[in-house]
């Protein structure tokens, strides 16, 4: 009888398995209402915890091993000659663990869920979905080094943020390769003031995956091959001046293929009130090869950046102020050029583009956490010269209405 109902009726063994499920699930959430109603209510939730703390009422007692997931999430509504989507968006998904493990020795790793995890042709066989991936060396209270995949130690303070808190980069930062391997060194010249001399690899990928050079209009193959040592040299300044203000500059070099080489500057500087703050980024890059790419979509040829002689200038500032405790109001601008430095090829010398973007929003912390709700509006516009309109350029403007949240959850 008992193959028999089995072969009439095939969903009975689901409909079974359901009701243990559900009997399980049921006897969990009475559990857990118990356990709730012993909690005391008087506590804050997450205030100066984990969420290991939270859930276990056990305090954490190391610092050796801490657990973070860094989110930005948002609904987006974007204008384009008129409305054009309207999308929840996941802009930024991390998860990071960091710790010291001793007085001199520390780690630190993070790594982006949304981004592929393919590792394929990495020159440092690392996937570029891991921004870092190292340990750290305190040899004294003036030295220290760290050593692994790590974020480049350029200047300026939106550069320096944890990326879940910006809201639109330039484009200078957007279409810059950020984290790569090697080794930095810290120098303490005082409590205040450092130095950073840092050695990274220039690039992730290969040369041909970075650049993707191929043949000109005269079907001749350009004469660029990588150096030996495609490494990028920074050296960093980080400053501080009784806390009022703050500078954060940098001078680097890199090479991106023999003869060819990449100059970035950036100059970061802070100021800090009491409810305001403020800061202006100035960064200039002189490319060799088009490492950023703008110049190549305007004035190069499909199959890889293989414009030469690239000058791009960005200027950044963002105003914050804290009128409420618990509400802040900011402003944000951009001010970018994208320009062809010497004349090669029948490319003329001379601005080809300026950019501008214009943020604008309001933020609310409801807990002593990082966690806060967001509303804002981030403009950007693009303006052509006529040397690119003649290359087929037009000016165009886009509109973003954001509304979402951002969070460092401490998990543990």
């Amino acid at each position: 009888k008992k193959v028999f109902i089995l072969l009439v009726c095939p969903h009975l063994n689901l409909y079974l398995a359901m009701k243990k499920i559900m009997f399980i699930l049921l006897l969990v959430g009475s559990i857990q209402g118990l356990y709730a109603q012993n909690t005391e209510k008087s506590k804050k939730f997450m205030v100066d915890k984990t969420l290991f703390e939270e859930l276990t009422d056990v305090k954490k007692k190391s610092d050796k091993f801490n657990l973070y997931l860094n989110m930005q999430g948002s609904f987006d509504a974007n204008f384009r000659d008129g409305f054009e989507q309207g999308a929840f968006k996941m802009r930024q998904l991390r998860i990071e663990m960091k710790g010291n493990i001793n007085n001199w020795l520390s780690y630190r790793y993070r790594q982006r869920l949304n981004r592929s995890n393919e590792g394929g042709g990495m020159i440092d066989n690392v996937p570029t979905s891991i921004d870092y991936a190292g340990i750290g060396i305190k040899l004294n209270d003036q030295f220290n080094l760290f050593a692994g995949k790590q974020c480049a130690a350029y200047g300026g303070f939106e550069f320096d943020l944890n990326p879940i808190d910006v809201y639109e980069y330039c484009d200078m930062i957007e279409n810059m390769s950020n984290f790569m391997t090697g080794l930095n060194v810290g120098y303490n010249i005082t409590a205040d003031q450092q130095l950073n001399l840092q050695v990274l690899n220039s690039r992730n990928g290969s040369f041909d995956s970075t650049y993707g050079i191929t043949e000109n209009e005269e079907g001749k193959l350009p004469d660029l091959r990588s150096g030996k040592l495609p490494l990028v040299y920074t050296l960093n300044w980080n400053g501080n001046f009784n806390d009022l203000i703050k500078t954060r500059w940098s001078a680097s070099v890199l090479n991106e293929a023999k003869s060819k080489n990449m100059y970035y500057y950036a100059f970061g500087n802070e100021l800090n009130l009491d409810k305001f703050n403020m800061f202006v980024d100035v960064m200039y890059s002189h490319e060799g090869i088009d490492r950023n790419g703008t110049i190549t979509s305007i004035v190069g040829r499909a199959g890889g950046h293989n414009a030469f002689d690239a000058g791009y200038l960005s200027v950044v500032t963002k105003l914050n102020y804290r009128f409420q405790p618990k509400w802040n109001a900011f402003v944000k601008g951009m001010y970018e050029t994208a320009s062809v430095t010497k004349s090669t090829e029948g490319i003329a010398k001379g601005n080809y583009r300026t950019s501008w973007g214009y943020l604008a929003g309001i933020e609310f912390y409801p807990m002593e956490t990082n966690l806060h709700f967001f509303l804002t509006y981030v403009g950007r516009s693009y303006d052509f010269t006529s040397r690119a309109k003649v290359l087929g350029q037009n000016n165009y403007s886009t509109n973003r209405i954001s509304v979402g949240f951002i969070w460092q959850m401490p998990v543990f």
